[in-house]
């Protein structure tokens, strides 16, 4: 049986917007589960995790448009796509040795859930 390339892409990039979004949909609960901290901390913590959840969806917007308007089969889209992969395993390890290391179950699943979509991507930039 054969996958096609792009099935892999878009699968990948629908993983990782997905997962930015959840990352940007419970920022206020986030903040508020480090209790009383100063305002600056609570400005930085919001300021970090806002910014992860865009740059998954940054990285899922970026392999979705270079697929969908470029396709895959250009030097450009592998480019992109395996700097992409690259980028989210860089990102999985640095959560893998920060914040999964916390009693807190979704980021535990973050190294995962990057890396698979890491794979998904990659993949696409082989097939």
């Amino acid at each position: 049986m054969f996958i096609k390339p792009e099935l892999l892409l878009y699968l990948g990039s629908a993983l990782i917007i997905l997962w930015g979004i959840a990352h940007l949909i419970p920022t206020k609960p986030v903040v508020n589960g480090f209790g009383s901290i100063s305002a600056d901390s609570s400005r930085i913590i919001v300021m970090e995790w806002i910014s992860e959840g865009l740059t998954l969806c940054f990285l899922g917007f970026l392999v979705f448009g270079v697929t969908f308007w470029g396709g895959s089969a250009n030097v450009v889209s592998i480019i992109v796509y395996r700097s992409v992969a690259a980028m989210l395993i860089i990102m999985a390890g640095l959560t893998l040795f920060t914040g999964a290391r916390t009693a807190i179950i979704p980021i535990k699943i973050c190294p995962v859930i990057k890396i698979i979509a890491a794979i998904f991507v990659l993949g696409g930039s082989i097939l």
